[in-house]
């Protein structure tokens, strides 16, 4: 039986093992561990990124994409869904993906990184005065009386 290209995107039994027995196992499993992945990795970013917004979006907006497009990947699996929409998920999830992480939130990162260093550089220039250098005196303190040596027996 001679199928052409388009037949096989949409196959009557859909995406199941008995259909694509080459692709089905290799894009269950990798969906599934990625999808494990990309919620352990959003988990530890979180933490880590609190006190930069732009890089915590940029965590967020990945989260979102990978639970979309590996969770679709799995219903497609046990559903059994034409294998067009297996295909335009992956194409269209990993395109997102790639512009989310580089085009959209690198000018973002650059902003945020410069804004950080103009505020370490104002905060070290407000500290590095040269009256800072100089040690002050300080108020003169009532000496101690000095202790009586106990005479030896």
């Amino acid at each position: 039986m001679n199928q052409s290209i388009l037949d096989s995107l949409f196959l009557e039994g859909g995406f199941n093992p008995d259909s694509f027995p080459d692709l089905f196992y290799p894009i269950t499993i990798a969906a599934l561990v990625f999808l494990v992945g990309t919620i352990v990795l959003y988990n530890v970013q979180t933490r880590r990124l609190k006190p930069h917004p732009p890089l915590l979006n940029l965590n967020e907006w990945l989260f979102w994409t990978g639970l979309a497009v590996f969770g679709l990947l799995l219903v497609y699996a046990v559903f059994a869904f034409f294998f067009v929409f297996v295909l335009g998920t992956i194409i269209v999830g990993v395109g997102t993906m790639i512009w989310i992480r580089w085009v959209r939130f690198p000018p973002l990162i650059v902003a945020y990184n410069s804004i950080l260093r103009r505020e370490q550089y104002l905060s070290q220039k407000r500290y590095a005065t040269a009256d800072s250098t100089i040690r002050s005196k300080s108020k003169s303190r009532p000496k101690s009386k000095p202790k009586k040596k106990k005479k030896r027996r």
